[in-house]
């Protein structure tokens, strides 16, 4: 599999496919995670769909193999998330018994020419047949010879893989048959960055955002709101007007405390102008600018490089989604 491109597929079916062809894309993306060994990285990418889109978690699992490879995995892992509430409860021993048959069925070259049709499944039995070998790796419970094929394929067929209910617990101990190690995680974050983009949530009042960002934080609690006063004075003393989001910002809280990876914003006394820019931060990686009349604020991050976002509100929104992402 090349992961590059299955990355690329899926960020490109999220943000722009109709809802079926994402739900397709979570779908696969979330079970193929779960069979490598990363339950967590699916658990977190479906939770997010859910909470943004709203859409029953069945509209993730369009059949019954699928359904099966979910209920073999979360047997093997002996819990279930809270997603999986709204599956369908399987009876194990019968859905055993037809992995093991749907592992010994041939494969017809009339598979699939008319799907959906009452009559798909009696004429894919009128062609010619042949063994398939995937099929016949999992039956063997050969994860060698599944991960050969199944790594050229550009969407491994991690279903039939995981529907077995002998390979399910090595898959849930980490067996890695595809060898993706830590790319479930830098692929979940990426999708769900994509949902977010995609479904950008309301995220409320100033105070909303605040107490959003504290809480993905771990706890801690924001400085007192400035007083009006106190920002008027601190336009008086930089010369300067203030844009209004940042204005509301600070009254309703005066600075912000730094985490790991956010620096800590500076209360109304401790702002600083220089050549008309003005440092909101310690370090002063977060600048405020007032380019052609239009205030800009700047993040400076020296892995990153510099990111320029219309507004405060749009850092911190930002900075509020990427805490949600890692949670």
């Amino acid at each position: 599999m090349d992961r590059d491109a299955y990355l690329e597929g899926a960020i490109r079916d999220v943000l722009s496919g109709d809802e079926a062809t994402l739900d397709d894309r979570i779908g696969h993306a979330a079970l193929l995670f779960a069979t490598s060994g990363a339950m967590a990285e699916a658990d977190r990418l479906i939770t997010h769909w859910h909470a943004l889109t709203e859409r029953p978690v069945t509209a993730l699992v369009p059949g019954a193999v699928q359904a099966r490879a979910w209920a073999m995995l979360f047997e093997a892992q002996g819990t279930r998330p809270d997603w999986a509430a709204a599956l369908t409860p399987l009876d194990l021993d019968a859905e055993e018994r037809a992995h093991d048959t749907y592992l010994a069925r041939r494969v017809s070259d009339l598979d699939g020419l008319l799907a959906g049709s009452p009559f798909g499944e009696a004429v894919s039995h009128l062609g010619p047949s042949r063994p398939d070998r995937l099929r016949e790796a999992v039956a063997r419970g050969d994860l060698d010879a599944w991960a050969e094929i199944a790594s050229r394929q550009g969407r491994p067929d991690v279903a039939v893989l995981a529907g077995s209910r002998r390979l399910a617990p090595r898959l849930v101990a980490g067996a890695d048959p595809l060898g993706l190690g830590d790319w479930p995680g830098l692929c979940a974050g990426s999708l769900v960055a994509a949902l977010y983009e995609r479904y950008p949530p309301d995220t409320g009042s100033w105070r909303e955002v605040v107490a959003g960002i504290l809480r993905l934080r771990g706890g801690g609690s924001a400085p007192p709101a400035a007083s009006a006063r106190n920002v008027d004075a601190a336009e008086a003393r930089l010369g300067l007007r203030l844009p209004s989001d940042y204005r509301e910002f600070l009254l309703t809280c005066d600075g912000l405390p730094a985490d790991v990876v956010f620096p800590r914003l500076l209360g109304t006394a401790e702002l600083r102008a220089e050549g008309g820019v003005v440092v909101i931060s310690d370090p002063a990686v977060v600048l405020l600018t007032a380019a052609s009349e239009q205030w800009r604020t700047v993040e400076i991050d020296p892995a990153l490089g510099t990111t320029v976002h219309p507004t405060f509100r749009a850092l911190m929104e930002r900075h509020l989604l990427l805490l949600a992402q890692s949670a």
